[in-house]
Formats: structure tokens, sequence, C-alpha cells
């Protein structure tokens, strides 16, 4: 096997691995998410040990899937990382910019509703997804 497919043999293999691991904690954050959100009106009735344990747990399970994206994004080709963080920088300063708005909207009433947080992450999710497509087609 010549010295280039051995790397990029080396490269896909790393890659994939670091793409499984990734997946397998943002799914275990999304449950622990689930379950600090739920669990205490529908399991445990409000019970503030367990609440307060679902929420380090959920914090806990977070922070490593923190490091876990860094080292996925650490083990990525110049061009993904640079795709992927073009992404991510305009999914940040878009929900920066539009739930900072959002927010004012009601504190100067223009909007009768409380500003709901999931309404940004939607809206943050979006931007990353579309301007990772829009990156890939880019760098094409």
């Amino acid at each position: 096997m010549s010295k280039q497919k051995c790397e990029n043999s080396s490269y896909q293999t790393k890659n994939k691995t670091n793409t499984v691991t990734l997946r397998n904690w943002t799914t275990a954050w999304l449950i622990t998410m689930a379950i600090a959100a739920f669990a205490p009106k529908y399991i445990w009735e409000f019970n503030t040990a367990l609440t307060i344990t679902a929420v380090l747990i959920n914090l806990a399970v977070g922070f490593k899937m923190l490091i876990v994206n860094r080292d996925y994004l650490r083990g990525l080709d110049e061009m993904q990382r640079t795709i992927l963080l073009e992404a991510m920088a305009l999914a940040l300063g878009v929900g920066l910019v539009i739930g900072l708005s959002y927010e004012l909207l009601e504190d100067i009433k223009l909007i009768t509703y409380q500003p709901e947080m999931p309404h940004i992450v939607f809206l943050m999710v979006i931007t990353y997804g579309l301007a990772v497509i829009s990156g890939h087609r880019k760098y094409q």
C-alpha cells in the first residue's frame, strides 16, 4: 500500500471514530437534557435532590460533549475545519444578534409574549446546517 493510501486510510478511520464518538456524546447530552427537562414534572414530582442531580449530570455530559467536539474539529482536514468553523461563527452571530433583538421586542412592548430560547436554538441549528451546505458547495 502506498504512503498516500495509508495516510488517507488512517485519516478516514480516525475521522470515522471521532464522528461516532461525537454522535454518541451528543446523543447522551440530548438524553440527559430531556431527563432534566421532563423528569422532574412527569417522573419524580419536582424532588429537589433528583432535579439538581439531573441538571449536574446534564452539565457534566454537556462539557464532555464540548471536549469531544473540539477533538473532532482538530481531527478534520483544513477545508472541513474551515467550513465548520465558518458555519459555527455564522450560527453564533445570527443567534446572538437575532436573539437579543427578539428579547428586546418584548421589553419595548412590540410583542406580548415571552421570547423562548428554543426559538433561537432552532434558528441557530437551521443557520448552521445551511452554512455547512453552502460551505461544501463553495469549496467543491
